[in-house]
């Protein structure tokens, strides 16, 4: 869980949902939840890049779909898990499966 206020548009937010680390996206307002972990090389993606939806993985240059989890540029080729998110009161809470 994070407030709206913890990731600003255009950023991403490193939280934990449970026993689930996950990278919180922005976008313009609306909250996409990823699996914190990139697909192609076990790092972490909330130390990455945001734009538009398009993740970018800080450290081999991995990209992904931040509202599907799909990968969208080499070296990655397997999605990320992501997850359901909801905005409540100001809150937002994030559903690991």
């Amino acid at each position: 869980m994070a407030g709206e206020g913890d990731c600003r548009p255009g950023q991403l937010l490193g939280v934990t949902a449970g026993d689930e680390r996950i990278v919180l996206a922005n976008v313009d307002g609306h909250f996409y939840a990823l699996k914190d972990r990139c697909s192609h090389a076990d790092f972490p993606l909330h130390d990455g890049f945001l734009e538009d939806t398009r993740l970018e993985c800080l450290h081999h240059g991995a990209k992904f779909d931040v509202c599907t989890g799909e990968a969208r540029g080499l070296p990655a080729i397997r999605p990320v898990q992501s997850y359901p998110v909801e905005v409540r009161d100001g809150e937002v809470f994030i559903q690991p499966e």
